[in-house]
């Protein structure tokens, strides 16, 4: 029996109605995986974990798109309160794809919205009208894909506190000519309202704390070397092993 086994199961309806937050605090930790892995053993009681079809780990491929100039990339790097991120997302073992705009909210929280799209290196008429609705027309007009990124994810949902904790192992970014690949690696990321979760004071007494990192945006900066890495400076060098070119 592994640590999942030892959880009780939640069904993806019931973690919606439970814990959709779509508008939440989240805070981030880049930890060794196996540590990643502990973390189950140590959770509160009645934490349950996202169980489909008999599975509870799930495969997820991100296409990102960005303007020409990098205006998503740069948005988000520097902190700007008009921030955005547009992706489609593929579900790669419960099927369906998403396409999905990311901004933030108030008080820091992050909004996303999304649709579903096919999985398509560009956006259809309709895909487009979307994000024009929420970035402008400008921005949505000359989006093109940028960034690939793929994981698999566990996510639990904790009694009480309507908070989840999403587990991202097998960690990889790729371009047309270039990979990053972070096996050993996992993201653990808490999803909030403004309290911190038993999750957060769990890898605090453990000493991580919360560390700036983006899927999208260290990957761009890693893979995209002519890129500022901005605020992913830090999370790049100390937790991926990314060299400054």
């Amino acid at each position: 029996m592994n640590q999942l086994d030892r959880l009780a199961p939640v069904a993806l309806e019931d973690l919606v109605e439970e814990a959709s937050l779509l508008a939440r605090v989240d805070r981030k930790y880049v930890v060794p995986v196996a540590e990643a892995w502990s973390l189950l053993d140590a959770v509160p009681p009645g934490t349950r974990v996202l169980e489909i079809g008999g599975d509870r780990e799930f495969g997820y491929r991100s296409r990102y798109l960005d303007t020409p100039d990098r205006a998503g990339y740069l948005s988000s790097g520097r902190s700007r309160r008009l921030r955005w991120k547009v992706r489609t997302r593929r579900y790669l073992d419960t099927g369906g794809c998403w396409l999905e705009v990311k901004t933030r909210g108030q008080r820091g929280q992050t909004v996303k919205q999304r649709v579903e799209h096919p999985e398509t290196p560009w956006l259809t008429t309709e895909g487009r009208a979307f994000v024009a609705g929420i970035v402008g027309e400008a921005a949505a007009g000359s989006l093109q894909p940028v960034l690939e990124t793929s994981y698999r994810r566990t996510t639990l949902l904790l009694p009480g506190s309507s908070a989840r904790v999403t587990l991202d192992v097998d960690l990889a970014w790729s371009t047309a000519d270039r990979e990053l690949v972070r096996r050993e690696l996992a993201i653990v990321e808490t999803k909030t309202g403004s309290t911190p979760s038993a999750v957060d004071r769990l890898l605090w007494s453990r000493g991580h704390r919360p560390v700036r990192i983006s899927k999208y945006g260290v990957g761009m900066a890693a893979l995209h070397p002519e890129l500022p890495r901005l605020k992913w400076h830090h999370t790049l060098a100390r937790h991926l092993a990314v060299p400054t070119t």
